[in-house]
């Protein structure tokens, strides 16, 4: 009876999933995960200039020499859209990137996918679901990057500080591209958007080793300033720009001083005023 419990063991285990070993790993580069804000305060045309600037970026020549420029000549990189607190979905998988036809690729892939917009602003559960992505994902990256993306501070979930310090402690650098494009109009589409949204994410959101962010102050700019971020973060650097007001800044080793729970206090105006909307 012994013989036979063992022997009906052993097939089971012959057949399980052997569990992912360091050894068992793709080296890369670098792991990174583009974290997108696909929410309400941005109209169609606006996110499809977003998904379109990915896509150009990827099938840029700058972008695929950064790829092929490091000691492993591969990345892995994943694409994922958010919003609010339970709205983050994966739109590309893990996928290792090691030539201009699979970075053409991972852009045709990109391209081929509607956003889908939904409501709040949640970078803390962005975040949050993210920073796990790196866990048994099939590579070891030398740096482990999410790369956030969104037009207005955290109105949803837990203190998007408590989020990112938490990720920061897994050893993973935040960056960000915050995006400054709501005009001044009164209607949906500019509620929750603050003036200073540079210096809530230099303060509240990005962190780790080498943090930075590039503020984009129109969507004309939104192309260029994707393709610039990709390459600092793929490949470490970029050329200095001839621009002098050029307005990339690195994480400040005192802080910042923005308050990081504006969204928070503007979500809670926002029900007193019209209470219907909770």
């Amino acid at each position: 009876m012994r013989r036979r419990i063992a022997s009906v063991l052993a097939s089971v285990l012959l057949f399980l999933p052997a569990p992912l070993r360091a050894a068992d790993e793709v080296p890369v580069d670098v792991e990174l995960i583009l974290a997108v804000d696909v929410s309400w305060s941005m109209d169609q045309g606006e996110q499809r200039i977003q998904r379109d600037g990915y896509v150009a970026a990827f099938r840029s020549p700058e972008v695929q020499a950064a790829i092929l420029g490091g000691g492993h000549q591969a990345v892995a990189v994943t694409y994922v859209e958010w919003a609010g607190e339970f709205s983050q979905s994966i739109i590309v998988p893990w996928t290792r990137i090691d030539s201009k036809a699979a970075a053409d690729a991972f852009a045709y892939r990109l391209s081929e996918e509607e956003p889908e917009r939904a409501r709040r602003t949640s970078i803390a559960s962005a975040i949050d679901f993210t920073a796990p992505m790196f866990d048994d994902n099939g590579f070891r990256g030398l740096r482990r990057v999410i790369d956030i993306s969104g037009d207005g501070p955290n109105n949803q979930g837990r203190m998007v500080t408590e989020a990112r310090d938490a990720a920061v402690r897994r050893g993973i650098t935040i960056n960000g591209l915050p995006l400054m494009t709501s005009g001044s109009g009164q209607g949906f589409s500019s509620w929750g958007s603050i003036p200073d949204l540079d210096r809530y994410y230099e303060s509240c959101v990005i962190g780790g080793p080498g943090a930075f962010m590039i503020p984009v102050n129109d969507w004309a700019q939104f192309p260029e300033a994707v393709r610039r971020k990709l390459v600092m973060e793929l490949a470490g650097g970029w050329p200095l720009p001839k621009d002098p007001d050029d307005d990339i800044r690195h994480l400040a080793a005192t802080g910042g001083d923005a308050d990081c729970l504006v969204g928070e206090k503007q979500w809670q105006e926002r029900q007193f005023r019209w209470p219907s909307e909770r």
